[in-house]
């Protein structure tokens, strides 16, 4: 491997780890599952060493590769298990008892969503992807991930009363 990718790779780790697995995680609703799907575009990333120096470039191309692991994933699969739970994920700490209870809220909705469902809301309203971006990102037409917008606000609405407004999440 390059030196100097080597050297690029490893400041990206260590830079922007936690935010991959925060996406990840969202992408698969599994902690185990998410060290898994950025371990794997982290592993492909350093296969392609030529090109990518900076940051933004290893970054595009790491977050690009989980999109499309994770939509593999979903592929292989030959039939989708969804898990709905009333649990609370975590326990509010440190006085953030508001924030932490939102994120439970939105772990626990975007967990009743099929997978597709939840990476369309994921890419659009956490990475602020555009329509474009995440038609280009997840190998559809655009027509199709507006859809699927519309049909996962719906369906978490109707699953996640809880959260009120969905519109909110925005």
């Amino acid at each position: 491997m390059d030196p100097g990718f080597e050297a690029a790779l490893r400041q990206f780790v260590i830079d922007r780890s936690g935010a991959l697995f925060r996406t990840a995680y969202l992408l698969t609703g599994d902690r185990h599952a998410a060290e898994d799907l950025v371990q794997s575009a982290l592993t492909k990333t350093a296969a392609r060493h030529r090109g990518l120096r900076d940051h933004a470039a290893i970054e595009g191309y790491v977050r690009r590769t989980m999109y499309h692991e994770q939509v593999s994933r979903w592929r292989r699969r030959a039939r989708i298990v969804e898990v709905s739970t009333d649990q609370w994920l975590d326990r509010p700490r440190d006085g953030h008892a508001e924030a932490a209870d939102l994120r439970v809220m939105i772990r626990a909705a975007l967990s009743r969503l099929t997978p597709r469902q939840r990476a369309i809301l994921v890419l659009r309203y956490f990475e602020d992807k555009s329509e474009t971006e995440i038609a280009h990102l997840l190998g559809v037409r655009v027509g199709s991930v507006r859809s699927q917008i519309h049909r996962s606000l719906e369906r978490l609405k109707k699953s996640a009363p809880e959260l009120g407004n969905v519109r909110e999440l925005r």
